[in-house]
């Protein structure tokens, strides 16, 4: 296996994302295959994906606002004091209207209790929008028939990883801000031929590259992390569209906290999907207090 690394000014940094006010526990397993693969394509000539990464990546989330919607699945798993609690999610985006709607479940602790301390928890819908994260059956007091809307733009992390998942677009404009990449060379991930890269992008150099509706949240994450940079594994197709990504988060509650670790793995499949989300009306959304479970 041939590696390449490239880096670009600004070098890479390491990372906190700060969930918010208790709303979900944030986690993510692992989705696909790992694989590694020469920087040469089957005749010999070099790939143009080892020599463009820094760009491929910068041009990723352009090229699936082309693409339109897509099917998703997502993981995110925390480690913290040697737990681990998963989250799984499910469901279709719209990366031109940047709005997707996901069936998110929290995972059981011994007792039989989800994440939030609820018995046999439902499933959580959650609708996705520019600078908006809407949360349906998130239980601790909040009615069946009503939805819990976040104002992300608010959050300390942007709500990469407060609502148990990472906005696709959010995970895909992470990637503009790419600073040090190692091409891993060709694997596949179901089915598909994809060009896999190692890298860390900066949050303050994603915000300012990242398109008006994702920059907000993108630049709250920035403003509220202690530092910038996150770890990530991207594997991106033939025509340059991304396939699976993995973020690497840590942070802590406090500054003396110990540290939590989070990684947020995105899979998408099925490009070209028609996606259709309707935001609920304002006489549905719960304003009371939310209780902690």
């Amino acid at each position: 296996m041939v590696v390449q690394q490239y880096r670009d000014r600004g070098g890479a940094r390491a990372v906190r994302a700060l969930a918010a006010a208790g709303v979900i526990a944030v986690t993510a397993g692992c989705l696909g295959v790992e694989g590694g693969g020469g920087a040469a394509d089957g005749s010999g000539q070099r790939s143009v994906a080892a020599d463009r990464p820094l760009d491929l990546l910068g041009q990723a989330a352009g090229v699936l606002v082309e693409a339109g919607g897509a099917e998703t699945r997502t993981s995110m798993e925390t480690a913290a004091g040697g737990t681990r609690v998963t989250i799984r999610g499910q469901g279709a985006y719209d990366f031109r209207k940047q709005m997707g709607r996901l069936r998110v479940v929290l995972p059981k602790d011994p007792a039989g209790k989800d994440a939030a301390g609820a018995e046999g928890h439902r499933p959580i819908t959650e609708l996705l929008a520019p600078g908006a994260l809407y949360m349906k059956n998130r239980g601790a007091g909040v009615p069946d028939d009503k939805w819990v809307r976040i104002d992300t733009t608010g959050l300390k992390d942007g709500n990469l990883v407060t609502g148990g998942v990472t906005d696709p677009m959010a995970a895909a404009e992470l990637l503009r801000g790419a600073a040090d990449v190692t091409y891993a060379g060709k694997t596949e991930l179901a089915g598909v031929t994809v060009h896999h890269y190692r890298g860390v992008a900066d949050l303050g150099r994603a915000a300012r590259a990242a398109s008006p509706q994702s920059r907000g949240a993108l630049s709250a994450a920035a403003k509220g992390f202690r530092k910038d940079a996150v770890p990530f594994d991207a594997y991106l197709d033939e025509d340059g569209r991304l396939r699976k990504v993995r973020h690497r988060f840590t942070f802590s509650s406090d500054a003396r906290g110990p540290e939590v670790s989070v990684v947020s793995t995105l899979l998408l499949y099925g490009f070209g999907l028609p996606v259709t989300v309707t935001l609920p009306d304002e006489d549905a959304i719960y304003t009371g207090e939310i209780r902690q479970g």
